[in-house]
C-alpha cells in the first residue's frame, strides 16, 4: 500500500512491522501453553490460537511485502490448521472415550467382586 505522504507511509510500515513482533511474542506463548497444558483441551486450544496467529503474520507481511501470493499461502494454511485442529478433536475424543470406558469396565469389576464376596463383607 502507497501513501502520498512519505511519514504516512513510514507509520504503516512501523505499525505492521509492530504488529509482526507482537504476533511472535504472543505465538511464543502459545507455544508454551501447547508444551505445559494442564489439559488437552487447553493444548488443542492453543494450537488453534497459534495458527490462527500465524495466518494473521503471514497476511500482515503480505501487506508489509506487498506481495499478493502470501494471502493465498495465509488461505492453505488456514484449511491446513483447520483440518489439525479438528483431527486433533477427534484423536482426543477417541482417547476420552477409551478411559472413560475403562473406568466404566473397572467400576462394574469393582461391583462383581465385592457382590461374590457377599453382603457382610466389606
Amino acid at each position: 500500500m502507497t501513501f502520498v505522504h512519505t511519514g504516512l507511509q513510514k507509520a504503516f510500515e512501523l505499525m505492521l512491522t509492530g504488529a509482526l513482533f507482537l504476533l511472535a511474542i504472543l505465538l511464543l506463548f502459545c507455544i508454551l501453553r501447547t508444551i505445559r497444558g494442564p489439559r488437552i483441551a487447553d493444548r488443542i486450544l492453543s494450537v488453534n490460537m497459534g495458527g490462527t496467529m500465524t495466518i494473521t503474520a503471514i497476511t500482515i507481511m503480505a501487506v508489509r511485502l506487498n506481495e499478493a501470493y502470501l494471502v493465498d499461502i495465509s488461505l492453505l494454511y488456514a484449511m491446513i490448521s483447520f483440518l489439525a485442529v479438528v483431527i486433533l478433536s477427534r484423536i482426543y475424543r477417541g482417547v476420552y472415550l477409551a478411559h472413560k470406558d475403562a473406568a466404566r469396565h473397572a467400576e462394574a469389576d469393582t461391583a462383581c467382586r465385592k457382590e461374590r464376596r457377599g453382603p457382610d463383607a466389606s
